[in-house]
């Protein structure tokens, strides 16, 4: 059984279609943040962002951009904030949020983190898969 997504792309759940191509469908996110808030999916069923092929992960972004142009025109927002989060729907999906300044995001609080773990936290990950 596909995700939500996917009954989105093949018609069976309506949208509010913005753009479309071959590989991919941006629609407007019905819990948007900000007004034009969109969401750009690969057609193809990819639970996690970086499972994606090279070439599948280029075209997304791609894919992203075209979307971003159109929102920032449309809209006349300043920026548009990206986000990538992948718990809520295992199909990978980008939000595209219009933005006028840093409020319009609501951007999480940091994490209570003991700074003298940054020297072995950024060893471990230098390290990692090595």
């Amino acid at each position: 059984m596909g995700t939500i997504f996917t009954s989105i792309i093949e018609g069976e759940i309506p949208c509010h279609r913005v753009w479309e191509d071959d590989f991919h469908l941006a629609f407007l996110d019905i819990r948007p943040l900000q007004p034009g808030h969109c969401l750009v999916i690969p057609k193809r069923e990819v639970a996690y962002l970086f499972d994606m092929s090279d070439s599948e992960y280029s075209s997304l972004w791609n894919a992203v951009r075209t979307v971003e142009r159109k929102l920032r025109l449309a809209t006349g927002c300043e920026r548009v904030v990206v986000s990538v989060v992948g718990w809520e729907v295992p199909h990978v999906h980008v939000h595209l949020i219009p933005t006028d300044e840093l409020g319009d995001f609501p951007a999480p609080a940091p994490c209570d983190f003991d700074a003298s773990q940054f020297e072995s936290l950024a060893r471990s990950i230098q390290e990692a898969g090595e």
